[in-house]
């Protein structure tokens, strides 16, 4: 299996799923952690020198970080229902809690803090800007959690819902080189569901001189990493795809280049 597929699986007392490390994936930014909570499961932090982006996949729960709290947080129970997310913003070296009111998917975002003094604060849906991209069999759904314009130092999050049949992150495009501002540099991890989840998708990473070309198929709660390279994604007719991506890199920006034998489409 590639390297950069991590498989689903049931998650472990903590209710741990996936757990992305720079050490792990062998990068410098990105961190990415999946919990599956039961009713009243708790998972904590106490803080350190990264960023973290709290995203509830699903469900609700109460959240501390810093000195604030929300007490019930949450109203989608599922990434496919047409909602956005309620997420929480926490700032390297802030203790950070969540515990679970019904049962919870939780991401944990991370990337090194820069010192920006940010205060903790909770990212409600209607403070996400919603995009329509593309159009026909490349049309997709964004939901901008943690956007290049949103305080924070490092992170940028974004969920995505990709329509049956639909091609996403598409035409192939990547940012693995610092160029700004043609193009930046930022690792990124892709968390997919499936609906009906029974279904599947393809994930391509290749780089130009086709040193790294893998093609993978993706399962529901399957992780994939992107060091490098392009990485568009295909979602099989009659299954709906949810992505999640953490991205972050030496500089907080979102510049891509696409491929240039497919870079007709955009014209």
């Amino acid at each position: 299996m590639s390297q950069l597929l991590l498989r689903n699986h049931a998650p472990d007392a903590a209710g741990l799923v996936h757990r992305v490390t720079p050490e792990t994936a062998g990068w410098t930014y990105v961190g990415f952690e999946l919990h599956r909570l039961e009713r009243g499961q708790t998972v904590a932090h106490a803080g350190d020198g990264r960023e973290t982006c709290l995203v509830l996949v699903g469900g609700r729960a109460a959240i501390a970080a810093g000195d604030l709290r929300w007490d019930d947080v949450g109203e989608r129970m599922g990434p496919f229902e047409g909602r956005k997310p309620h997420s929480v913003y926490v700032p390297a070296g802030a203790p950070w809690r969540v515990e679970a009111r019904t049962p919870v998917e939780l991401a944990v975002c991370t990337a090194p803090g820069l010192g920006g003094g940010l205060p903790p604060r909770l990212i409600a849906p209607d403070d996400v800007p919603y995009i329509r991209r593309g159009e026909g069999t490349n049309t997709r759904h964004v939901h901008d959690i943690l956007s290049q314009t949103a305080p924070a130092d490092s992170l940028l999050v974004v969920e995505v819902i990709t329509p049956a049949g639909n091609w996403s992150s598409y035409p192939p495009h990547k940012h693995d080189v610092d160029a700004i501002p043609e193009e930046s540099q930022l690792e990124e991890t892709y968390y997919h569901r499936i609906d009906p989840p029974q279904g599947f998708a393809f994930q391509r990473v290749y780089t130009d001189d086709r040193s790294l070309d893998e093609t993978m198929t993706v399962q529901d709660g399957d992780v994939v990493l992107v060091p490098r390279g392009y990485h568009p994604v295909g979602a099989a007719h009659g299954y709906q795809l949810y992505y999640l991506n953490v991205m972050a890199g030496p500089r907080r920006a979102w510049h891509f280049r696409t491929a240039a034998e497919h870079a007709w489409m955009l014209r």
